[in-house]
C-alpha cells in the first residue's frame, strides 16, 4: 500500500465547501465580466449618439443660418420687384 491510500477518501466539509465557493467565484467573475462589456459597449454607443446629436445640431443651425439669409435675400428681391416700373 502506497502513503497515500489506495482507496478514495471522501471531501472533508471545508473541501467541498471550498470547491463550491471556488466555482461561486467563477461564476461570478463572469457575470461581472460579462456587465463590464455590457457598460463598455453603452458608453461607446452613447459617445457616438452624442457625437451624432452634436453633428445634427451644427447641421439645424447651419440650416438655420442658410434659411434667414435667403429669407432676408428674398425680401431684398420682393422690395425691388415692388418698386420696379
Amino acid at each position: 500500500m502506497s502513503a497515500f491510500g489506495s482507496k478514495a477518501r471522501t471531501p472533508e466539509p471545508l473541501e467541498r465547501e471550498n470547491a463550491a465557493l471556488s466555482t461561486t467565484i467563477i461564476v461570478l467573475r463572469r457575470e461581472l465580466e460579462t456587465r463590464e462589456n455590457a457598460v463598455r459597449r453603452l458608453e461607446i454607443l452613447a459617445r457616438a449618439r452624442s457625437t451624432r446629436i452634436d453633428n445634427l445640431t451644427g447641421t439645424i443651425h447651419q440650416l438655420r443660418e442658410q434659411n434667414r439669409r435667403l429669407d432676408e435675400e428674398a425680401d431684398r428681391l420682393v422690395e425691388m420687384v415692388r418698386l420696379a416700373p
